[in-house]
């Protein structure tokens, strides 16, 4: 994996000199826009509208529009001196991960021992398992300070940046939300039942992209020639009956011996024959 920072992890007056990388990798295929009348990749260009020409790299600076038309402009070194630690991830709290919202978390990076951190690293990864804690710090990457939450997975100490309090939107800018929610007892009975037939233990192993994987298909169709047909999207249900919707879902997902119960808003059907009753009266 390729090394995207180097730092220390600081604690108390405890530095841990670590390398941080990717956790993650974006598989979205990629693609590029392409001039139809004669097949070549269209460029990024940036230009300047006022010049109309083409502006390198170097004579772009950063700027912030504070009125219509007016800006405020930035070099990167202004910015990047703002940083209070660029090298560091500082722990300020240690708390229950279970106190923070998913909602909070960003992105997850591994961090990996420095040259001469492993007994340090060692040590926190190890105080942290025991523990049960997690560390929220203040990081800055790329000239951009957030705030992470560093813990444990496996035998690594990893980051997760997480967002400021002030980021998050409130609930109450939500449109449409239920203010005084009257639930049917007989449909709530039904719904905690349909939730535990589908509950299982969590394997993402057995999740996939099926978007993706048609995509890389038809790009293999595309290569060799074939004609590519898009299936006609199939007719959709609407069942606008809950109770009957709660009923199919439960039908579906239920194991072949269970009965429905009148619990669940339903007579009881008969038990059907065995099956191998109803084979001898078919044969005589």
């Amino acid at each position: 994996m390729h090394t995207i920072w180097k730092g220390a992890i600081s604690f108390g007056l405890v530095h841990v000199p670590v390398k941080m990388f990717s956790a993650t990798e974006d598989k979205d295929i990629s693609m590029k826009y392409i001039h139809k009348d004669c097949g070549t990749p269209l460029s990024y260009v940036r230009t300047c509208q006022h010049c109309e020409q083409a502006v390198e790299w170097e004579n772009i600076a950063r700027g912030y529009e504070y009125e219509p038309g007016r800006y405020v402009l930035f070099e990167k070194e202004e910015l990047d001196s703002l940083s209070e630690a660029n090298k560091e991830i500082k722990i300020l709290d240690f708390v229950d991960l279970k106190e923070i919202d998913p909602i909070y978390f960003q992105k997850t990076y591994y961090l990996a021992p420095g040259d001469t951190g492993a007994g340090a690293y060692s040590l926190l990864l190890e105080a942290m398992r025991q523990t049960g804690k997690i560390g929220v710090a203040k990081v800055s990457i790329r000239s951009k300070s957030s705030l992470a939450a560093i813990r444990i997975i496996g035998d690594c100490i990893a980051m997760e940046t997480i967002f400021y309090p002030d980021e998050i939107r409130s609930i109450a800018q939500v449109p449409n939300l239920p203010e005084n929610p009257n639930v049917n007892d007989k449909e709530l009975t039904m719904a905690k039942m349909l939730i535990e037939q589908l509950s299982t233990p969590f394997e993402p192993e057995k999740y996939k992209d099926d978007y993706r994987e048609k995509v890389l298909e038809m790009i293999q169709q595309k290569i060799a020639g074939e004609e590519v047909r898009i299936a006609p999207e199939a007719p959709k249900t609407n069942v606008v009956d809950l109770m009957a919707a709660l009923q199919a879902s439960l039908e579906a997902v239920k194991p072949a011996n269970v009965v429905p119960t009148e619990a669940a808003g339903s007579p009881a059907k008969p038990k059907a024959k065995p099956r191998k009753k109803a084979k001898e009266e078919t044969v005589s």
